[in-house]
């Protein structure tokens, strides 16, 4: 591919990644304004129920990138909301877990298909081998931008 067809392609996804993040951002605030949590409480929640099983705030802390203090008042924003219990662990009563309140998890899953239900349809166009490209530009940008949300976080911003 000519240097300049790839400066040209590159160019556009600058533009259009930006975009994406900027309507990805938009969606999750009046998704968050309809259900009545915050942006990250939102994603928290999200990120929950993708854990398979309760977890302690420290994992709630580590899953976010919050301090353990605003993971714990994250935590309770959400009890306060109903979709999160706070529970001892049966193994080691000293524990304290998180759990998602399945109903309430249901709910917010409800919410998500009424408003994700297209979303399938926009692959339908893909093969198999398209569609795993798509997964692996999923995954790959989701590590990137954990490891720059990591670098800001630690005050590590590039000079420029």
């Amino acid at each position: 591919m000519p240097e300049t067809v790839r400066a040209g392609l590159l160019a556009e996804l600058a533009v259009v990644s930006r975009r994406y993040m900027a309507a990805h951002a938009l969606f999750n605030q009046a998704l968050s304004d309809h259900l009545g949590l915050h942006p990250t409480d939102l994603q928290c929640l999200n990120l929950l129920t993708l854990e398979g099983g309760p977890v302690t705030t420290g994992r709630v802390a580590e899953l976010t990138g919050l301090t353990t203090g605003s993971a714990t008042r994250l935590v309770d924003r959400l009890e306060r909301a109903g979709y999160v219990v706070r529970e001892r662990d049966a193994g080691d009563r000293r524990l304290v877990l998180v759990a998602v309140v399945p109903e309430r998890a249901e709910e917010f899953g409800r919410v998500w298909e009424r408003l994700g239900g297209g979303w399938f349809a926009l692959f339908d166009d893909l093969d198999d081998s398209g569609l795993a490209l798509f997964i692996d530009h999923m995954r790959r940008t989701t590590e990137f931008s954990a490891e720059q949300a990591a670098r800001l976080r630690s005050g590590e911003v590039p000079e420029g």
